[in-house]
């Protein structure tokens, strides 16, 4: 195994390297989307020494700035972590080989998270998103010709 790969601290499948985008410094399963506590401040600096399990609580949005109408603009789809060990919640860019049907079945776990996880979650300035991001997910995940969700 290389330093890329690894063991999925939550389901225990080996995760090999890719050449898929979104794939470097991956620290995510893309079978169950549970992650390593590895990275600090940026993704793959692997400066924490934490190296606990981070559950996977739901998804944003990517915050890529203010459009000219004045309203937040909305990147790619990311995955909301929070680490088992000492609670640090984080986001993690989704890759291009992780299980859609996982990244669905997130979504729809988020939707059932109290206010006091939503409200935690805010605090570090995450929107998790709601029932009506749904559209929006389906169209990042398959594309614009998805019609009826």
């Amino acid at each position: 195994m290389n330093e890329d790969e690894f063991i999925c601290c939550n389901c225990g499948k080996q995760v090999e390297s890719s050449e898929d985008i979104g794939t470097a410094h991956r620290n995510h399963c893309p079978h169950c989307l549970s992650s390593l506590h590895l990275d600090k401040e940026i993704s793959g600096d692997r400066a924490a020494n934490c190296g606990g399990c981070m559950t996977p609580l739901g998804l944003t949005f990517k915050k890529e700035g203010i459009d000219k109408h004045g309203r937040e603009k909305r990147g790619e789809l990311m995955i909301v972590h929070k680490c088992s060990k000492c609670g640090k919640i984080s986001i993690n860019r989704l890759a291009a080989d992780d299980d859609e049907i996982a990244i669905i079945a997130l979504f729809n776990k988020s939707l059932e998270l109290s206010f006091e996880v939503i409200e935690k979650i805010s605090k570090e300035g995450i929107d998790i998103l709601r029932s009506e991001d749904k559209k929006e997910v389906f169209i990042k995940l398959f594309g614009k010709g998805i019609k009826n969700i």
